[in-house]
């Protein structure tokens, strides 16, 4: 017979007391937060919305209909992958050896019966299954009376994780909390016999700062191009009016980087790194994604209220085009490398806006077709990822592993395509203008055809682990690029 500590040992979980299992006591395990380090409901939710935006009208009507037919009506219509879901593996390990000792596993949830079939199916652990259908929500109040009435009063041993779940160990012969927070915890250890406890929850702080991707806001740099490309970087009311207008792109920003978090969870989970982003690992709950996106995208057009109006309608285009990125631009093969050029290149008009400059289409040119080059190569990276780890085709992307030559040839001839746009403008009229010895700005295409090439040849090497606009940012000899095409500039102005 399986002892107590030995199911400790091997589950990596902690006790509170020396009680010994009692094997002939059924375990009912809860499902979202517990077994699961996510919740299937908002997982559903944004499987639906990803499918067919206009839903939402749909969810406000069910739920003014009660929980219960929200989740029958989600069951009806979408299904998140249960091979795919984050499920919490040192309890897991403990269910499988109270398993194997003989212990009947009953998987009791508030989840609709649909859902919890099939992730009871896929583990192949539990003897039965009690879930939310016919009208009622099993959760709360509903599952400690079907628990007493199924097993009786200190008749089971219950597994949670949520304040909720309080009233529920009150009743059980014994309590195990998992993925609880520490005040969970307390009042669970004052109102019921704990015997185990797995996975404390941890401050979600530090995940949140990851979903908000504070290092990407490198990107919104490029709102100072048109103040240093007209020469007006001294002017302290224009570098006033960048740092604002930069500062509104990098809320905005993060709450598109959180909405594209949750819309991609199930592509992310099937990706060699990707998988161990916050939502997509269960390492922060998705409610959270839904609290944080709309609170920085009205922070960032609150701030961005004290600029230009074009300049709003401007954030408002780059969130809306990153969304329909999101969405769907990025499954779409080419289009996708376009929108993501077109995203970078709108922050240097919108640089221009904010502080009341004309930009030259010759820079506009230039970016669109360096931005694109850069695309290339974040697509490029990506599909060499996915032939060295053994797959075809890219989930939730247009490309598959026989694209590879096509992007890796695409790619480079848009960033020459753009030293060449630099060649042009240094021959016209236009170029003396700004600077008194132009000729010096010849110097400035061997500088960027050399930073090309050398970007590609990294990634062709299969050596672009991040973005390749955050690569540059860490990447020592890209500062000298820079430092030297800024001097160059400066001796020709």
């Amino acid at each position: 017979m399986i002892t107590r500590n030995s199911v400790r040992q091997q589950a990596g979980g902690q006790g509170d007391g020396e009680a010994a299992v009692d094997l002939a006591c059924p375990l009912c395990v809860d499902m979202d937060g517990t077994l699961l380090r996510t919740d299937s409901l908002i997982e559903s939710i944004i499987v639906l919305l990803k499918s067919n935006a206009s839903y939402l009208v749909m969810l406000v009507v069910w739920m003014l209909k009660g929980k219960a037919h929200v989740k029958q009506e989600l069951a009806r219509r979408v299904m998140p992958d249960v091979t795919r879901l984050p499920y919490r593996s040192g309890f897991l390990n403990y269910l499988r050896a109270q398993r194997d000792a003989g212990r009947k596993l009953v998987l009791i949830t508030g989840a609709h019966m649909e859902i919890a079939r099939r992730v009871a199916d896929h583990l192949r652990l539990f003897d039965d299954v009690m879930a939310t259908g016919g009208g009622i929500n099993l959760t709360g109040e509903a599952k400690v009376q079907a628990l007493i009435a199924r097993f009786g009063e200190r008749g089971f041993d219950y597994a949670g994780n949520e304040r909720v779940d309080l009233i529920i160990w009150e009743h059980a012969r014994q309590a195990i909390v998992v993925g609880a927070p520490d005040r969970v915890l307390k009042r669970a250890r004052r109102r019921a016999h704990v015997t185990e406890v797995f996975e404390p929850r941890v401050n979600p702080l530090r995940y949140i700062v990851a979903v908000i991707r504070p290092h990407q806001w490198v990107k919104n740099v490029l709102l100072f191009v048109p103040l240093i490309t007209s020469h007006r970087i001294t002017e302290g009311r224009l570098s006033l009016m960048a740092v604002i207008g930069f500062v509104a792109f990098s809320l905005c920003a993060s709450s598109a980087y959180v909405l594209n978090d949750l819309l991609d969870m199930e592509s992310d989970r099937q990706h060699p790194s990707k998988q161990k982003r916050p939502f997509a690992a269960g390492n922060l709950s998705p409610w959270w994604g839904l609290l944080i996106a709309p609170v920085f995208l009205g922070a960032g057009f609150a701030v961005a209220s004290f600029l230009p109006a074009m300049f709003n309608w401007l954030l408002a285009l780059y969130f809306a085009g990153t969304t329909a990125y999101s969405v769907d631009l990025k499954k779409r093969a080419v289009v996708d490398v376009l929108s993501l050029g077109g995203l970078y290149t709108i922050r240097i008009y919108a640089g221009s806006v904010a502080i009341g400059v004309s930009v030259s289409p010759w820079l506009m040119a230039f970016s669109g077709f360096t931005f694109l080059s850069l695309a290339f190569i974040k697509r490029g990276s990506e599909l060499l990822m996915l032939g060295r780890s053994g797959g075809h085709a890219a989930h939730g992307r247009g490309y598959s592993l026989s694209d590879v030559q096509f992007v890796l040839s695409a790619g480079p001839t848009s960033g020459y395509i753009a030293c060449l746009v630099l060649a042009l403008y240094v021959s016209s009229p236009d170029v003396a203008k700004l600077y008194s010895r132009p000729s010096l700005l010849w110097l400035l295409c061997p500088v960027i055809l050399y930073w090309i090439s050398r970007m590609w040849l990294i990634c062709s090497r299969g050596q672009m682990f991040h973005d390749p606009i955050v690569f540059a940012v860490r990447d020592k000899m890209s500062y000298v690029v820079g430092a030297a095409a800024g001097l160059i500039m400066l001796m020709a102005k």
